[in-house]
């Protein structure tokens, strides 16, 4: 146990207290502050938490019917278990230790990182070794939460105007908070590629360093939270949000995945006497991430808002499609070097739960290597949105949520369980919006009709 650095930072006595967090079907992180003592005590014995946190939305509103847990059963506690692999300081919280925690083999029909870990040893099992990468986009304002809602959500003043993709000018006018981030998440032991603008006021794009599977999921996880963390030390809230205003680009939240050999040298993706230097493997994986993806669209995109990102002309895909360095697809290859030869998957938005969204992605493309799946779908080298004969995704959460509830895929990939808790999750999310009145309808409606 003392060969782990966060238990030897514990044999100090000034700590008193370790943060412990989990995700949330929503991707949320939930979690508390204990002593030092009883988060010891959780390792041989595990961390109690109410399992009303799988039970209700994120404004904290209890489902209809739940499967996993409602007023018919009391809302006991269940056992979640601290992963000390996970273990980092918190650098602009006095570098207080921090450890995720997922529900182990009794959570698998409701706790993300649970089923992660699930995909993750069939492709251990399989004789692979999976890379991973997520990024992120975000918008920044100069604005608190409670600022953001006297005003509506309306008129909110952006970190910086206009749009300025890669622009050095407007980071460099804002240096304090863009090297805080790249200082902060090097002491949280995350890694961040690179950070830049992209095109929208106020909005940066994050790439994490690749890592492996499990790793990566946590890291970009974590991301989300700590950026909002970070950003609000400087007078900034920072939104994951897929699409905050119809007349400005949305955010993304694309994955990068590969196979590797299983001791981790070999790119398995990679076949430089192949057509796109893409092997037999990485064929077999694009197929079956092309073939899932119409039933596991609720994993990508998961809120009703989501699918207002997902439009023609608006750098994210509409169609069932994939392309050599094409951003028009749902699928992207590259290929430009041995090393870093992967799949970018482009459907999911900075709103996805990066446990399901990367569980969704690996799981589909492991059914296409299993059971062998040719790529029938054409090579797209043009503009994937004028391709009127190629399939259209789902285009809201109700008829994305209806696909995946009505096809066995989902099943197979994720349990049965799981997938009646998070259907029935997306179901309730679409309750919630059909019970609305927005802006639009009173604005459209109320005087004229």
């Amino acid at each position: 146990m003392t060969t782990n650095p966060l238990l030897n930072f514990l044999t100090d006595d000034s700590v008193r207290h370790v943060k412990v967090g989990f995700a949330d079907i929503d991707g949320v992180l939930r979690g508390k502050v204990i002593h030092k003592e009883k988060f010891l005590d959780s390792l041989t014995n595990g961390l109690r938490f109410c399992d009303v946190t799988f039970g209700w939305d994120t404004q904290d509103a209890l489902y209809e019917q739940p499967s996993v847990t409602g007023w018919h059963t009391g809302f006991p506690d269940t056992t979640c278990y601290p992963d000390l692999s996970t273990a980092r300081l918190v650098p602009y919280q006095e570098n207080t230790p921090f450890v995720l925690a997922d529900f182990g083999e009794g959570g698998a029909s409701f706790c993300p990182r649970t089923l992660l870990r699930t995909v993750a040893a069939r492709c251990q099992q399989m004789g692979y070794h999976a890379e991973c990468a997520q990024e992120f986009e975000w918008y920044n304002f100069k604005e608190t939460p409670q600022s953001i809602r006297e005003k509506g959500y309306r008129d909110l003043r952006p970190l910086s105007p206009g749009m300025f993709g890669y622009s050095l000018l407007r980071t460099s006018q804002h240096s304090e908070y863009y090297y805080d981030l790249f200082r902060q998440f090097e002491g949280l032991n995350i890694e961040l590629e690179g950070l830049h603008t992209e095109t929208g006021p106020g909005v940066y794009e994050a790439a994490i360093a690749h890592a492996p599977l499990r790793r990566s999921a946590d890291e970009a996880f974590l991301f989300k939270s700590a950026v909002k963390e970070i950003a609000a030390l400087h007078g900034i809230t920072a939104s994951f949000m897929a699409k905050f205003n119809a007349s400005l680009p949305g955010c993304s939240g694309h994955i990068h995945q590969s196979l590797w050999s299983a001791d981790g040298k070999r790119n398995m993706f990679y076949d430089a006497a192949a057509p796109h230097k893409m092997s037999q493997l990485m064929e077999h994986f694009l197929a079956g991430q092309l073939y899932c993806l119409p039933f596991i669209m609720p994993m990508y995109a998961p809120t009703i808002n989501s699918y207002k990102r997902l439009v023609e002309g608006a750098w994210a895909p509409t169609r069932l499609s994939w392309g050599v360095e094409n951003r028009t697809c749902a699928v992207r290859v590259i290929n430009n070097h041995e090393k870093y030869t992967r799949l970018e998957m482009r459907v999911p938005g900075s709103d996805s739960n990066p446990y399901l969204a990367i569980a969704a992605s690996l799981a589909s493309g492991l059914y296409g290597v299993a059971n062998k799946l040719p790529l029938e779908l054409p090579l797209v080298t043009g503009n994937a949105y004028a391709q009127s004969d190629a399939l259209r995704l789902p285009s809201d959460l109700k008829a994305a949520t209806d696909k995946m509830k009505g096809s066995e895929i989902a099943a197979q990939l994720f349990g049965a369980d799981f997938c009646a808790h998070f259907i029935q999750s997306r179901e309730w999310e679409w309750k919630q919006y059909a019970a609305s009145v927005s802006d639009w309808e009173l604005s459209r409606y109320f005087e004229i009709i």
